[in-house]
Parts: structure tokens; sequence; C-alpha cells
């Protein structure tokens, strides 16, 4: 009798440890499922949008660290130049004395002011701070020309067209064919036919006027 109760202690004991082993193995499994890196796809997903933000950003910010020295001599120009034949042509369609004037002014601020939205658009895309005024030369130029009356006025005016047109074409001229930049040396390419006219109808103006 004895020893019956003690075999049945025994098997009670051996099936007690192996629903321990069980017990223990099932929780291991859990464990490791509740351990499992459920948000590291998100995690990694996070990063590379980061990484492919920042390289983005990069590329923006270095545009402009690719052009030479020509090109950023002529955008500089070229943005000044536009905004001084602006402000000249505005004063001339309104100070002008003859009609000959008044219409040269005009047909300045309107084509100027085209020319200059689109190297907006481009310094825009490209990440390029152009000058947001005239240099103190150009300032005083207009300052000379906003005292000016008349027939004097005209003469001012007209002569002040020619020059800066010769100057303007010259400097188109070169970044059309030194350029480094291609959407520049498009830009004076196409611009240059329009700054030729303008030439044209300066020097008819400053004989007319003289």
């Amino acid at each position: 009798m004895k020893n019956s109760i003690l075999a049945i202690l025994a098997v009670a004991s051996m099936v007690a440890c192996k629903k321990n082993e069980t017990t223990a193995t099932d929780a291991t499994a859990d464990s490791t499922a509740m351990t499992a890196p459920a948000d590291s796809g998100m995690t990694g997903t996070d990063s590379s949008a980061m990484v492919s933000d920042s390289a983005t950003t990069a590329g923006t910010t270095s545009a402009s660290g690719t052009l030479n020295t020509q090109d950023k001599k002529f955008t500089d120009a070229a943005a000044m130049g536009g905004m001084m034949e602006v402000m000249a042509g505005q004063l001339a369609s309104t100070n002008g004395n003859s009609a000959t004037i008044k219409s040269l002014g005009k047909m300045m601020v309107t084509d100027h002011t085209k020319a200059n939205n689109e190297l907006k658009a481009w310094a825009s895309k490209a990440g390029y701070t152009l000058p947001a005024s005239v240099d103190a030369d150009m300032q005083k130029k207009y300052d000379e020309l906003k005292m000016k009356k008349g027939a004097e006025f005209d003469r001012a005016y007209a002569d002040m067209m020619v020059m800066d047109h010769e100057k303007t074409i010259a400097l188109f001229k070169q970044e059309a064919s030194a350029g480094g930049d291609a959407s520049l040396k498009a830009f004076a390419s196409k611009t240059l036919p329009t700054l030729e006219h303008h030439l044209m109808e300066s020097e008819k103006a400053k004989a007319a006027v003289k």
C-alpha cells in the first residue's frame, strides 16, 4: 500500500514538471512574439524619408554652387540692369517730353519686366539669391535723370538707353557663348534679339530728340 502511494506521488510529480515545462515554453514563445520589433519597419521608413528629404534639400541649396564666375557675374548684372531699365522706363513714360520717349519708356517697362520675371523664376528654381536693388552707381544715374525736365530729360534718357543697351548686349552675348549654366545661356540667347531691338529704337529716339 505504501509503495502504491509513493508511485502515485511520483507520477503526479512528473506530470506537474511536464506541465511547468510546457508553460515555460509557451511563455518563452509569447515573450519572443512580444519583443519582436514590430515598429522597426516604420522607423526605417521614417529614417529613409529623412535622408531623402535631406538629400533633396542639399541639392536645392547647392544648386547655385554649380554656377561659374561668368554665370554669377551675368546673373547679378542682368538683374540689376533689368531693374534699372524698368525704373527709368517708368520715369520716361510719365516725364518724357515727346511721344517718342514716352513710347520708348513704356516698351522698356514691358519687355524688361518680362525678362526680369523669367530671371526670377530661374533663380527660384536654382536656389540663387538675386540682388534686391540696383547698385549705388545705377541709383545715382536714376536720381540725376529724375531731376531733368522737358527736352533735356528726353536727350538724357535716350543717351542712357543707347549706352545701357550696348553694355547689356555685350553682357548677354558673353553669357550665351561662355556661360556654364545651360538655362542661363538659353535665357541670354533668347533675350538678345529683344535687347538689339531696344538698342535700335533707342538710337532712333536719340536722333529724334537731339
